[in-house]
């Protein structure tokens, strides 16, 4: 099933539902209590690494997982990305498989042996830090600068899957920023976990000049955080009439890509959306709605290459 992801969630300031959810958290810690003293063991026959986030939506592991393949594979051989699958997260896979080599299965146990079998020395798991089963030999955990953790609440009451004393069990900090690093988020994180790495990413749309800056768009995603979809495009200057919103992992139907065009042609404007959303469009519309698609980059890359190589 796929949820919208309730706009109280992300207010600064505690709401009446935060409020009256917040005795239901304590089904989030018993949960998370298990996870952290479950026995598991990493696997010495592959060195895996998880890119993952404690906050629900919306924080760039995708992309970023794509990157930190390309990356590495530019020094090391037979690595492959690890996914869960879900149904309703088939957007991310067939992203993923368009990128990079893959594999999906409903375990990530079943993964991982694959990997194994296929002589693999390397795994990068696209989302699992909560998993009971697998320790990872490196744990990263993604957030939005935009977001950061919303109201601050474990789920129910908030969006978060882990309070963020969790910081301390992982090696790095990704932060996606439209803009510019927010510095009183890193200070944050340094107060709970000094030693932990920290590296700032941005997206650059690739194929800017495909469009007419000139037009106004309507856009719309079936993201985590479509606000940042919103901000980088003000960012790079185009004219934004109207923004529609579905929830994460969106599967569209014919009535729905009918009423957008519909829209748009009201508005007289251009229809925008994003990469991932894209790949879930029949193709018999794409003549009406073109798609941005970006790059990631670290600003501290060597960085963490160094810091890659000398782990791995």
């Amino acid at each position: 099933m796929i949820l919208k992801k309730p706009l109280f969630w992300d207010q600064k300031k505690q709401s009446f539902l935060s409020i009256i959810l917040y005795p239901l958290t304590i089904l989030t810690l018993i949960n998370n209590f298990f996870l952290n003293f479950s026995s598991k063991k990493k696997n010495k026959k592959i060195y895996s690494i998880c890119l993952g986030n404690i906050y629900i939506g919306g924080t760039g592991k995708t992309p970023l997982t794509i990157k930190i393949y390309k990356i590495l594979s530019k020094t090391y051989k037979n690595i492959v990305v690890g996914k869960k699958f879900y149904s309703e997260h088939k957007d991310e896979i067939l992203l993923l498989k368009k990128k990079v080599p893959l594999l999906v299965e409903k375990k990530r146990e079943v993964i991982l042996q694959k990997a194994i079998n296929k002589r693999k020395k390397i795994i990068i798991f696209d989302d699992g830090l909560q998993d009971r089963n697998l320790s990872y030999n490196l744990k990263f955990v993604c957030f939005d600068s935009s977001s950061w953790v919303g109201n601050g609440n474990l789920i129910p009451a908030g969006p978060l899957r882990e309070n963020l004393i969790s910081l301390k069990k992982f090696d790095a900090v990704f932060l996606k920023n439209i803009f510019r690093p927010n510095y009183q988020i890193i200070k944050k994180i340094k107060k709970i976990n000094p030693k932990i790495n920290i590296f700032n990413t941005v997206y650059v749309i690739k194929n800017l000049n495909e469009f007419n800056l000139k037009n106004q768009f309507l856009i719309f995603s079936g993201i985590g955080n479509p606000n940042s979809f919103l901000d980088l495009l003000k960012k790079n200057k185009f004219i934004i009439k109207y923004q529609m919103c579905f929830a994460d992992h969106f599967k569209y139907s014919d009535s729905d890509i009918k009423k957008i065009i519909k829209k748009s042609k009201t508005l007289n404007t251009k229809i925008l959306t994003t990469e991932k959303d894209y790949m879930k469009i029949p193709k018999k519309y794409h003549k009406f709605i073109k798609c941005i698609k970006i790059d990631l980059i670290i600003k501290e890359q060597g960085k963490l290459i160094d810091f890659l190589h000398e782990k791995i």
